[in-house]
């Protein structure tokens, strides 16, 4: 009886000492000089000290794009993934079209698919930069399909003849002006810019507020005719139309019918505007919408009366509020 009473007395005045030690190995100093406490699972009824929040930190790693990718329909894998026991994984999709989920990898023919969290987590972390210049976005791998259909820094093609180059927006405004002397024009939203331009004028570069580029396209219908276009020179795929566009000229009035405050003939054209990837030379046919302006319409240049110019009254309008898909 002793014994085990000097045993449990012992036992007693261990478990203080024993604690405190538990107590030093449950505390951690942290990277950033917090302290964490582990939570211990005590009977005394202590509180329960939560974990420190640790932030979240990102790795750049490379790994073979097939782990990416179903081995059935070889798409990228998307929530929910699904794999079997011998660890064959196959996506959602082709999972719905398996006979009973039974895994196709399998030779026995017994290997059932059921979803793995685990995956799900690794192919929603999984992000890349996205290829085009200028953008700055890092996409979930399985949605950059998606957001190269949206990216606004998605690459126009130049249409000049015998010409190849590719690249962003802005950088095919600099290339058009640059390399093939096409003029620029800033242009400000809600009002409107008057451009006397010459019925030799094939581009002429417009770049609003914010900096978005617009391409305006001028050719010969016949009969002296000029046909005027424009389009947002970008390669993203809008939903619906992000700006609208007035363009109009005016006839010159004879003196007497000025004289007498007499109405003034015009011409004119309200649009939606289209986005373009490779914005080229007005066609007619080709042009769902276009300023048609008759040869009495235009007015001798000034300085040269031999030359004749479109006195051209533009006004862009950015659609508000606008969204669109973007990634």
């Amino acid at each position: 009886m002793q014994g085990t009473a000097a045993a449990a007395e012992g036992r007693s005045r261990a478990s203080p000492d024993k604690a405190v030690e538990s107590s030093k190995k449950a505390r951690l100093d942290l990277a950033d000089g917090h302290m964490k406490q582990e939570a211990a699972g005590a009977g005394d009824g202590g509180p329960i000290v939560g974990a420190a929040y640790i932030p979240r930190v990102e790795l750049a790693v490379r790994i073979d794009k097939q782990v990416l990718h179903c081995p059935l329909c070889t798409l990228p894998f998307k929530p929910p993934v699904f794999q079997c026991k011998a660890g064959h994984p196959a996506c959602g999709g082709c999972v719905a079209l398996l006979p009973f989920g039974q895994c196709k990898a399998c030779v026995d023919g017994v290997g059932f698919l059921d979803p793995c969290p685990a995956f799900d987590v690794v192919v929603s972390s999984t992000r890349i930069g996205c290829s085009n210049a200028g953008c700055q976005w890092y996409v979930t791998y399985h949605e950059v399909a998606e957001h190269q259909k949206a990216c606004p820094h998605a690459p126009c093609q130049c249409t000049e003849p015998g010409c190849s180059y590719v690249g962003a927006a802005q950088a095919l405004a600099g290339h058009l002006h640059t390399v093939h002397l096409v003029p620029v024009r800033v242009v400000q939203y809600g009002k409107v810019s008057k451009l006397q331009l010459p019925v030799s004028t094939t581009r002429l570069v417009l770049l609003g507020d914010d900096n978005c580029v617009f391409l305006m396209t001028m050719g010969a219908l016949g009969a002296g005719v000029t046909a005027v276009s424009v389009v947002c020179a970008t390669a993203r795929a809008a939903t619906r139309p992000r700006f609208t566009c007035k363009m109009w000229v005016n006839l010159e009035p004879p003196p007497a019918a000025a004289a007498n405050c007499g109405k003034q003939d015009m011409v004119l054209v309200d649009m939606d505007m289209r986005s373009s990837s490779s914005p080229g030379p007005v066609v007619a046919a080709g042009e769902p919408t276009f300023l048609t302006v008759p040869p009495m319409y235009l007015v001798p240049a000034a300085g040269d009366g031999a030359s004749m110019e479109v006195p051209l009254h533009i006004r862009i309008d950015k659609l508000s509020p606008w969204s669109d898909t973007l990634v």
